[in-house]
């Protein structure tokens, strides 16, 4: 099993969470996250007065696949949250070892 973990733009939120539906994914976990890669942040201008955005929104997927279904969900991620420009995200590829479901205790893909 692999945990694939997303950071993409929040407005391309919707358009990845649709394209993961058409995919077949049933779950996943999102957060609200701020950070900086190579564009280190950018200026803003409110109200006459510069200031520095140094961290940006950005949003967290982590989903946890088949090895199998790995390959595609990042190629349906990379399309539907690419805009071209700087600042896009990346896409974190880990192994899981094993998944726990904590009600039913189902352990490997059938706790997914």
């Amino acid at each position: 099993m692999k945990l694939i973990t997303a950071l993409i733009k929040p407005f391309k939120f919707d358009d990845v969470r649709m394209a993961l539906a058409d995919v077949g994914i049933q779950g996943m976990t999102v957060t609200e996250v701020r950070g900086f890669g190579r564009q280190q942040g950018h200026t803003e201008l409110y109200r006459g007065a510069e200031y520095a955005v140094d961290y940006l929104p950005k949003i967290r997927l982590e989903i946890a696949v088949e090895a199998a279904l790995c390959d595609r969900v990042i190629e349906t991620i990379q399309k539907s949250a690419r805009t071209g420009r700087i600042g896009d995200g990346k896409i974190f590829v880990s192994t899981l070892d094993d998944v726990l479901r904590i009600r039913t205790g189902e352990t490997g893909t059938t706790a997914v």
